[in-house]
Order: structure tokens, then C-alpha cells, then sequence
């Protein structure tokens, strides 16, 4: 039944789809089909946008094997929990250049990953 991965996943769907919106929203206002141009606030919700899609699909089905091998429940919930915390401060940091959080949110992306790595070679 995959619970933890099941919400996680269902945040992630959503969180793609409100980032996605806001790049069509940006592209239409600046009159930019494909590419950047030179607007660098669009450029900073595709470069959000793009790091959520190279990282979170990793980062889920890590996780759902990690929950289908019936690793412990607060196990899960902190590979959950790092990738979350981790996408939400990097998301922040791109959006914002005047906020360092973008450095916070990739540790926690990359300690989401480990955690789940190294949860997956020891059960």
C-alpha cells in the first residue's frame, strides 16, 4: 500500500503542478515560448522547476522500495521528511535571490537520498 510514499508522492504532484503553472504564467507575461530570454525570474522557475523533476523522481522511488522492503516506519518519515524540508528551502532560495536557502534545501535533498541509499543496502 506504500502510505509515506503515497502522501510524499501525492505533495510532489501537486508542488510540480503549481511550479509548472507559475513558469506558464511567466513565459506567457514575457511573451517566451521556449528557452529563458533574459528575464531572470524566468529563469529562476525553470531552473525550480527543472531541479524538482531531476530529484524528486529518485528521491520517491527510493523511498518506495525502502517502504515496500517494510524499512521502519521513522525511517521513512525522515527520508520524507529531508526530501520535503529539502525541496520546500531550495524552492525558497531559488525564488527569492536575496535568501541563501537554496544551499540548505539541496543538503536536504542529497541527505534524503543518502539516508535512503544507505536504508536500501542494509535491509
Amino acid at each position: 500500500m506504500l502510505p509515506v510514499t503515497s502522501i510524499v508522492a501525492a505533495l510532489a504532484a501537486l508542488s510540480l503542478v503549481a511550479m509548472s503553472i507559475r513558469v506558464s504564467l511567466r513565459r506567457k507575461k514575457v511573451g517566451v515560448r521556449l528557452g529563458f530570454s533574459d528575464d531572470p525570474t524566468l529563469m529562476r522557475r525553470i531552473r525550480a522547476q527543472g531541479n524538482f523533476t531531476e530529484y524528486v523522481p529518485l528521491a520517491l522511488i527510493v523511498l518506495a522500495i525502502a517502504e515496500y522492503r517494510q524499512a521502519p516506519t521513522s525511517l521513512l518519515w525522515t527520508i520524507a521528511g529531508l526530501l520535503i524540508a529539502g525541496r520546500c528551502l531550495h524552492f525558497a532560495g531559488i525564488m527569492t535571490a536575496r535568501t541563501p536557502l537554496s544551499a540548505p534545501g539541496m543538503v536536504g535533498t542529497y541527505s534524503a537520498l543518502i539516508v535512503g541509499a544507505i536504508t536500501l543496502l542494509s535491509i
